[in-house]
């Protein structure tokens, strides 16, 4: 049915290519999926950051290692067939001696196979599980926990071949099952292969390796931007291989380039493919009168002005053809509404986070980008100041709710889900990359 791993994984692509749009996450279960993941990868034209392992392990019968019972993944989440091990007679504490060594086990692969590189982050985003073949669906079923815990958004598992059982076990636990063949006389998935060897820990590395290497790693550039003789803006700029488009950071309350919060938010938009401007609205002198930091005309000038710097050939290479998007935070948020409202045929998405939109005042119906609004629910008092601005948008628009974060998304796990969910909406809003 197929050549090799390779083989079906450029067939498999062929089928979940006209998923790009969605810019899906795409997770390998190791050690087999990986060869098929990547062509998969490849022929969707994904960006690096975008490709990452699930390590999932069975959890096997004492008597049988390849028989299993259950399975365990990263962050120790674990799916047992509770009924299935009450049949065979396996006791508590065997079970649990067999999930702890099985769980070390992903430990060692998770530090191994990703070789130093963050994890895919998948809050909010679409998923697509690729194996090599499903024969139980146990290890597909802890993935499938595992990225609900995760908070993915919707989750495709997807494989050359499968069998029927399994097919029909996983499609009541995901969002949807992409399978090329399901034989009726299923009996192990290599015998649907030609070539089906075991795939080496090392042949993973060197293939995860060699797809990031092949796809470029990004540039970071230490910029300038020179407004007029005496005006100067330090920034960061930071392009992945292959960018979608160039998100420009408003900073507010007077923080910086330097601010801990964006700059992990802007580490996940490189990893989904945009490109990211991190640079001082203000200089020293201006910043240190407070006033500034809520002259909201003065702050859109200045995005509009770095905005028009990314168009000109003192920008670095590669980023003045890119479309740009505004992320904005507090007061910055307002400033990225104005400049938005004030260069409408230039500016393709907004998003806003902690934002008070409610200081842009009477540009908000102006404003024609599509708008992504984030709030703590913690936050309350400017949780409603961003329901009172939305009312006023007639662009493109939604409110996102982060449960349990507070105005600075200081809670574990919360500043993550503003990265993906910006990740998200930057990559639906920037055209897709050329073929």
């Amino acid at each position: 049915m197929f050549e090799d791993r390779e083989d079906a994984g450029r067939q498999l692509g062929e089928v979940l290519g006209g998923r790009r749009a969605e810019h899906p996450v795409l997770l390998a279960l190791p050690r087999g999926g990986v060869p098929v993941a990547i062509e998969v990868a490849k022929a969707m034209q994904l960006p690096p950051g975008d490709l990452d392992v699930l390590v999932v392990r069975k959890i096997g019968a004492p008597w049988n290692p390849e028989f299993g019972v259950g399975a365990v993944g990263e962050d120790d989440v674990a799916v047992i067939d509770t009924q299935l091990v009450s049949e065979l007679g396996i006791d508590a504490a065997t079970l649990e001696r067999i999930r702890a060594r099985e769980s070390a086990e992903v430990r060692r692969r998770v530090v191994r196979y990703r070789a130093g590189r963050s994890a895919a982050s998948v809050a909010g985003r679409e998923v697509i599980v690729v194996d090599d073949g499903i024969a139980t669906g146990s290890t597909l079923r802890a993935a499938i926990a595992l990225l609900r815990e995760r908070h993915a958004r919707r989750i495709i598992v997807a494989a050359p071949v499968a069998s029927s059982s399994a097919v029909r076990a996983l499609r009541a636990e995901a969002d949807e099952v992409v399978v090329l063949e399901i034989p009726p006389d299923f009996r192990a998935v290599g015998m649907h292969y030609g070539r089906f060897g075991q795939v080496p820990d090392a042949d993973v590395v060197a293939a995860l390796d060699r797809f990031h290497s092949d796809s470029g790693a990004g540039i970071d550039h230490e910029v300038r931007v020179r407004l007029d003789a005496e005006t100067v803006l330090p920034g960061r700029l930071s392009v992945p291989a292959r960018p979608r488009g160039v998100v420009v950071f408003a900073h507010g309350s007077g923080s910086s380039r330097h601010s801990s919060r964006n700059l992990a938010v802007a580490a996940t938009l490189n990893a989904s493919g945009c490109a990211t401007l991190l640079f001082d609205l203000l200089t020293e002198s201006e910043a240190a009168d407070r006033t500034n930091v809520f002259d909201i005309d003065l702050l859109a000038d200045r995005l509009l002005d770095v905005t028009e710097w990314l168009r000109s050939p003192d920008a670095p290479p590669g980023v003045t053809t890119l479309p740009v998007g505004y992320f904005g935070a507090s007061t910055g948020a307002a400033a990225a509404l104005t400049a938005a409202a004030r260069s409408p045929r230039v500016i393709s998405a907004v998003v806003s986070r902690g934002g008070r939109p409610d200081l842009a005042a009477g540009w908000l119906p102006q404003v024609a980008a599509p708008t992504l609004l984030i709030v703590g629910s913690l936050d309350r008092a400017v949780l409603a100041l961003n329901q009172a601005a939305q009312r006023r948008l007639t662009c493109e628009n939604r409110l996102e709710v982060v449960p349990g974060a507070s105005h600075l998304f200081a809670e574990p796990g919360t500043l993550e889900q503003v990265g993906a969910l910006a990740s998200e909406w930057f990559s639906r809003h920037f055209p897709p990359l050329a073929a």
